[in-house]
């Protein structure tokens, strides 16, 4: 822990007193003055708690970048060569990053209740979590896309297989019914009746249904994002609902691990 420590407060002096950390303040500063100017007062306090939230996990995503190229520096070499485990390396870098995220979200949240929202107790109690399970797993997806978790194609894999929940999240009965009908007339062409008259009643149900199964199953990993949205623009979460910071956690304790795996078994190449 003492090594972890003295290498994450480095880390942090180091962005702060940097060209970059200087650009995340304005950066803030910026973010407030526009989207909660206090000559404007705020009008719901769910706008308060998404758009902190939303600016929080940006910003995690972004310093761990920043953060992860400073690490990936010939300088910083001593450090890496010297510790027992790559993994403290790692978490000295995630820890930095959460703690530089949470100085500037926790600045902004300050600054915008001046002339804010009153918060009620519950909303209070419900910021924590919300906040920190975004950021958390933000900072962790986003040590994929640096050189300096990167393993051979595992950003490509990582972000490839993002992509494709997204484009099945986006799927409708429509294109699949059209997907369908489609096979329906080749089968026909062929002279597979039967497989031709199955497709051409599937594509046909498809268009009386609601409901697309191969969205909502690709979607599910996205659920707790939706839940948090929900959960904060209604009038509280449910208690399903409330488990979605858990699974956030969940799943960038996952990526961590799988970043940890790379970064343990790769030839480092750190840059001048």
């Amino acid at each position: 822990m003492n090594r972890i420590l003295t290498l994450t407060s480095y880390l942090l002096r180091s962005l702060f007193t940097s060209l970059a950390g200087v650009m995340y303040l304005i950066l803030t500063l910026a973010f407030w003055f526009l989207l909660f100017n206090p000559q404007q007062r705020t009008p719901e306090a769910s706008y308060y708690i998404l758009v902190i939230g939303l600016f929080g996990a940006g910003m995690a995503f972004l310093i761990t970048l920043t953060n992860a190229s400073r690490a990936n520096k010939a300088e910083l070499a001593p450090w890496l060569v010297r510790l027992p485990s790559r993994v403290e390396y790692l978490t000295a870098v995630f820890l930095s990053s959460m703690m530089a995220a949470g100085i500037l979200q926790l600045l902004l949240a300050l600054l915008s209740l001046i002339g804010g929202p009153t918060l009620t107790f519950s909303q209070i109690l419900s910021i924590p979590p919300v906040w920190l399970s975004t950021m958390v797993v933000m900072a962790a997806l986003a040590l994929h896309a640096t050189d300096l978790i990167t393993y051979g194609w595992s950003r490509v894999y990582v972000f490839g297989i993002l992509a494709i929940l997204l484009f099945g999240r986006s799927i409708t009965n429509q294109s699949i019914s059209g997907f369908a009908a489609n096979l329906s007339k080749m089968a026909l062409n062929q002279g597979w009746y039967v497989l031709s008259e199955s497709l051409r009643n599937y594509a046909i149900s498809l268009q009386g249904s609601d409901t697309n199964i191969v969205s909502q199953l690709l979607g599910f990993v996205f659920w707790p994002f939706q839940a948090l949205a929900v959960g904060i623009g209604g009038r509280g979460f449910t208690a399903v609902e409330a488990l979605a910071p858990a699974i956030l956690l969940l799943y960038a304790a996952i990526l961590f691990v799988l970043a940890a795996d790379f970064f343990a078994t790769k030839d480092m190449q750190m840059t001048e």
